[in-house]
This record gives structure tokens, sequence and C-alpha cells, in this order.
């Protein structure tokens, strides 16, 4: 059994690694875990066609019992789009439909372990229904503090899985401040997907899974949306993980995409700033990224500029045309993920591209375009 502990990331205080620390009591920062376990190809379960082939690289005990559903191994498809050649990994084809599952399942594996019974977390919708379906998985109490104006679809999936919603007036942090208080009192342990270093565990296996489809070599790019960069992050660990290891030559250029209504990375990167920038946020139909204080925002730029990647900001205009264009393609993903059709438009990044298509379009439908006339 490995000793697992958590470290702050700003004064290195040393806690244990168990439910109640979920930020560094002293400095009110995020925590990071120590030890992570180094990669190697030896130990792939080959006949796990899930994350959990990943296992002895992911931070359980051997004798925990897995919450999952069959996340991961989700499918890396080429196709043409925009007159380039990308490979799309299709990561609204999880269990909830969004790439939150990869996180959530490492999450709840460790709840479970740990013994909890009840769970919350704040999100726009997708964490939150993540949440609710592992947590029901497990036989966990979920309570889900959401925005009021999230997307009734995401808040009608919460509610299915049995979950308690808490749907709080005002903007998205007004959400984050409720279940802070609640957990304060001692009435849930904090299942957070933003802050909880065992979801960042879960989401580097991404980059595994494009390892091993790419027939074992790395991208030259690598496109996400962010927001509070859960995925992106999770993919810059995960493949510098497999650069220590000696299965990948270079890491990929890592390219964050954003809303222009909330793009508090992109505002760092063109400032030349070493945290995110203040900005005034306004209301995106990419409500998935529309966060402006991102918590793990050092590392998010770190990134960017380490990896000469790039991070541009998307319309909403912009975002709606390309997701009708992705969906033109085959793609039918939410505005939070056509973010990336948009970027990939823009700046046509040259080489091997993989972009990540985050979250089902089934979440937040769109009306169709008129029909096209009809040939004669």
């Amino acid at each position: 059994m490995v000793h697992l502990i958590l470290v702050c990331s700003a004064c290195q205080t040393e806690f244990a690694a168990e439910a109640k620390a979920w930020r560094c009591a002293k400095c009110k920062r995020f925590l990071k875990l120590r030890p992570r376990t180094p990669f190697t190809s030896k130990a792939i379960i080959e006949d796990d066609h899930s994350l959990w082939r990943y296992r002895a690289m992911l931070p359980v005990n051997s004798d925990t019992r897995i919450v999952t559903m069959g996340e991961g191994m989700t499918p890396l498809v080429e196709a043409t789009f925009a007159e380039q050649q990308i490979h799309f990994k299709l990561e609204y084809v999880s269990p909830t439909g969004s790439f939150k599952d990869r996180g959530t399942t490492v999450l709840v594996t460790k709840l479970l372990e740990w013994g909890i019974k009840n769970a919350g977390d704040d999100s726009s919708g997708n964490a939150g229904a993540s949440l609710a379906a592992y947590c029901a998985h497990a036989g966990i109490a979920a309570d889900i503090f959401t925005p009021s104006s999230a997307s009734p679809t995401k808040l009608a999936q919460i509610e299915i899985f049995g979950a308690t919603l808490w749907k709080i007036d005002g903007p998205r942090e007004a959400a984050t401040t409720e279940i802070e208080e609640a957990v304060e009192a001692g009435k849930m342990t904090y299942a957070t997907h933003a802050w909880s270093p065992f979801v960042y565990e879960g989401t580097k296996t991404v980059a595994y899974e494009i390892w091993e489809q790419l027939g074992r070599r790395a991208p030259d790019w690598f496109v996400s949306p962010v927001g509070q960069g859960s995925l992106f992050l999770g993919a810059y660990r995960g493949f510098k993980d497999l650069l220590a290891a000696g299965e990948i030559s270079h890491m990929p250029r890592m390219l964050a995409v954003q809303s222009d209504r909330c793009a508090p990375i992109v505002e760092a990167i063109t400032l030349n700033l070493m945290t995110h920038a203040e900005i005034e946020k306004r209301q995106s139909i990419a409500e998935g990224i529309a966060l402006a204080h991102p918590i793990h925002d050092r590392e998010i730029l770190e990134a960017v500029r380490k990896t000469g990647g790039n991070a541009i900001a998307i319309s909403d205009e912009d975002v709606e045309s390309a997701q009708h264009l992705l969906a033109e393609t085959g793609f039918y993903v939410e505005p939070t993920s056509a973010v990336v059709g948009a970027a990939l438009e823009k700046l046509r990044p040259q080489g091997i591209v993989v972009a990540a298509l985050t979250g089902s379009g089934m979440k937040s439908p769109i009306r169709p375009r008129s029909p096209r006339p009809v040939a004669t």
C-alpha cells in the first residue's frame, strides 16, 4: 500500500490524504498529491478497455473496490474539418456525456475507500451530473449546487440520478460560495472536481490513451476547452509522465481555448502575466468554461508556455457556427466543446492535431440551421 500525502502548492504544508483535506487549511491554496506513480507501459492491463487499464498508475489501493461504469478509452476519430485532418478525441461518449467521468471515477472510488456517505460539488452541470451518477452507482448520497441559469437538460440529468439539486441564483461563483459554507458547517464532504488532486489523476489518462491510439507516439498539438482546466492539465501531466518514461520524444504543444466573454488565461498570455488576468466576466453560451478565477492558473499558463502552445478566445457567434460545422462532420457537441472547432478554424495548427470534444450536444441542444436547397 502506497502512503499518500497532500502538499500545499503554495506553503508546502503536508496533510494526510483524506476526504476533508480539499485545500490548504493555512493559505487556502490547492493541494498536490505525493507521490505520483510513474508511468510504465508494462503495467497496462490489456484486456481492460476502460481507463482502469492504467490502474497501476492511479492512486488507489490494490484491494479497493473500483467505482466504474466503463469510462475512458473513448474513440479517437480522424476527420477532415475546416480543410484540415484532425484527430477528434470523443470524450462526449463517456457514461454521463462528458469528460468529467474520467476524474469522477477516481474521486468517487477514493470516497468509497474512505467510507464517505454524503458528498457534494458545485458545477455548471457536467461535473454535477457525473458526480451524481457515480455516487448513485457507489451508494453515496450527493448534493449538487448549480447556477439556476444552467442548462435545464443538465439539471434534469442531475436530478434523475437521485441527487439533491440546489439551484443558486446569481453568477457561477455563487454556487461555490454556497457549497463551501455547507462543507464548513459539516453537512457534507466536498467532492470537488476543481480542487481535488484525485480528479487530475483520472484526467491524465486521456494522454495515455491518445499515446496508445496514435501507435505509441505523441501528437504535435493537443487542443481543449479551458475553464478550471482539469482535462487540459490532466493531458499535460499525462504527456509529461510519458516523456519521463521515455515513451514519447516530445511534448505536444498545448492549445487552450476559452470564450471571449470569460478569458482570464488568454488575457494572461497576452499580458505576459504569471497568474490569471482579472477580467470582467460576461455570460456565454459556453457555460462550462465561464470561470473567471481558475484555481490552477499557474500550471495552465506553464503548460501553454513550456510546450510552445497557444491560447485563444472565441466569440459566441463563432462557437455557434463551429457547433453546426462539427455536427455537419458527424460530431454533435455542446457549445463548450464547440470552442475547439472555432479555434481549429482560426489557428489551423499543423502536424498531428488531437482536439478534445468534451461534452455531448444532448446537454445543450441548439436549433438546426435552415435546410439547404435541394440540388436540381
